[in-house]
């Protein structure tokens, strides 16, 4: 997104995508990461949605003064929030896969879990969903058959929907334009 939208003077900066499995840890990385970037740059956008940590992450941004994307997990500001919100009762008992995900699906999922050594914690994680949906960015075929096999290997019925980059591209493209503008003005999560 950045290279496609001539955004070289916005850097991306990511931090362990294990932290997912442990979304309490997620505020202390962030701010950690934030306070490591402070000298360096002018103006910084969280690219974390509240992905599972309760609000806490909010905090430390409202404390660092900084502002996130929108959305309660990656999944809403993919979708889009509205759409995301939209479709919440349809999609309560699902387990949602992006592009991301896909690719990184036997690290992050089958071996972050330990369910490559206890197989009888599957339905522990995953009895109570019904359906694997993934949200794809791209159009890759080989991508739809390994989110298919994901969902395979979790006794999981599979859907797939197309989303693209959803509210990441704008978001991330007026942060670019204008970092200390529409952003900073706005509380977290108002949209």
């Amino acid at each position: 997104m950045i290279a496609a939208n001539h955004l070289h003077h916005v850097t991306v900066r990511c931090l362990p995508a294990l932290l997912h499995n442990r979304p309490q840890e997620i505020p202390g990385a962030v701010r950690a990461a934030v306070r490591a970037a402070r000298d360096e740059y002018d103006d910084i956008l969280i690219g974390y949605a509240d992905c599972g940590t309760g609000g806490e992450l909010d905090k430390v941004l409202f404390e660092e003064g900084l502002q996130r994307l929108p959305g309660a997990h990656c999944y809403a500001f993919f979708s889009g929030v509205a759409e995301f919100e939209r479709r919440s009762e349809e999609d309560m008992r699902a387990f949602f896969l992006t592009d991301f995900l896909v690719r990184q699906f036997e690290t992050l999922v089958i071996e972050g879990l330990g369910l490559d050594r206890h197989p009888e914690l599957r339905d522990t994680y995953f009895g109570h969903y019904e359906k694997v949906v993934y949200l794809a960015q791209t159009d890759d075929a080989r991508l739809k058959q390994e989110a298919e096999a994901a969902a395979r290997r979790l006794g999981l019925a599979y859907e797939y929907r197309f989303v693209g980059l959803g509210e990441l591209a704008p978001e991330i493209a007026a942060f670019a334009e204008e970092p200390l503008g529409r952003l900073k003005r706005k509380r977290i999560g108002e949209r």
